[in-house]
């Protein structure tokens, strides 16, 4: 019997939604974006609201408690169909090939 729990837990390409959460990107296979895009969201939150004296309102804490991903377009090649999402690289990390 082996053990799994340090294998890295696969990404649906299609569960556009993962794509917001940490270690995961979105791609558009038509182009090969994987920095611009323009996400079509409706979330159901709660936060926690901090008001100064004067009356002006900052947000210190906020949970996402749904997220419906409407669309996620890509900006240089406006493709809504070719989007998916991926495991992201580790921060710090040379993705360019060695020359």
């Amino acid at each position: 019997m082996t053990d799994d729990t340090t294998a890295e837990p696969t990404l649906d390409p299609t569960d556009l939604a993962r794509g917001l959460e940490p270690g995961s990107r979105f791609r558009c296979d038509q182009c090969g974006n994987v920095t611009r895009f323009d996400v079509e969201a409706t979330e159901h939150t709660r936060r926690y609201l901090h008001f100064d004296l004067g009356g002006a309102s900052s947000v210190d804490e906020e949970e996402v408690l749904a997220r419906d991903i409407v669309s996620v377009t890509c900006r240089w090649c406006g493709r809504d169909d070719a989007i998916r999402v991926e495991a992201a690289p580790a921060a710090g990390v040379d993705t360019a090939p060695p020359s």
